[in-house]
């Protein structure tokens, strides 16, 4: 069997777009607002630029977790439009149809390592961040789609408005002791944004990918990964 976990989840044309608006907004919005943002709680700009990459480049590497097998045919087209982007569906060889459930480093592993971190350096911001979290992840389950061959996709800017608006009201109406409003707000808009989309869109429709004929399903990937990678970053931007 071909276990193939390096693919892009999209097409080219959304890919070069990312970077496109990646480097196009170095200069007047990454360097001034997310690099102010991300060192506001301890990152340098080095460090904001190379997490950005990361995240970008991991996007393509998917690593498997399990088996899923499946009485749906396995879609076999090349490309699923949803939201407006072209997902590309990868090929993948297969003797019956089954499902490869996987998890996305850039989409997944390395926006929950970030927001893992971020919650241990300030840990008196768990308990608002743990609201705004669970937020984000309610309204973004009620818009994530199921889609036949990708998984589940959500409109990508829901995500990060949602987290954002969610940061600053609870900043607003709840001073914590101990932690600052900036970085709290920071912290709660970066983590509800990542840890909500995963749990709104992946974590909270688990039991329906075996039945979308995807030949891989990757949590934090495909069709979720443009929300948890803009939720992070666009919130950022929002606050």
């Amino acid at each position: 069997m071909n276990r193939q976990i390096f693919y892009l989840p999209f097409s080219l044309g959304f890919f070069f777009l990312l970077i496109l608006i990646m480097i196009f907004g170095l200069g007047s919005l990454f360097l001034g607002i997310i690099v102010s943002a991300f060192m506001k709680i301890g990152f340098s700009a080095e460090d904001a630029l190379l997490i950005l990459l990361l995240s970008l480049l991991g996007s393509g590497i998917n690593i498997p977790l399990t088996t899923l097998k499946s009485d749906t045919p396995v879609v076999r087209e090349n490309h699923v439009k949803v939201f407006g982007v072209s997902y590309r569906i990868p090929v993948r060889e297969m003797v019956k149809n089954e499902t490869l459930l996987a998890i996305n480093v850039g989409g997944a592993v390395i926006p929950v390592l970030i927001s893992a971190y971020l919650l241990t350096q300030f840990s008196s911001a768990i308990y608002l961040a743990g609201v705004g979290v669970a937020v984000v992840a309610a309204v973004t389950h009620s818009v994530a789609k199921p889609i036949r061959g990708v998984g589940i996709a959500t409109p990508a800017l829901v995500p990060p408005l949602t987290a954002a608006l969610t940061a600053v009201l609870l900043t607003s109406l709840i001073q914590l002791s101990g932690c600052p409003v900036e970085p709290c707000r920071v912290i709660i808009a970066y983590t509800g944004g990542v840890l909500g989309t995963l749990i709104g869109a992946d974590l909270l429709n688990l039991g329906k990918i075996k039945n979308l004929g995807a030949p891989i399903a990757s949590i934090g990937g495909a069709g979720t990964f443009d929300g948890i990678f803009l939720s992070g970053f666009i919130a950022l931007l929002l606050i």
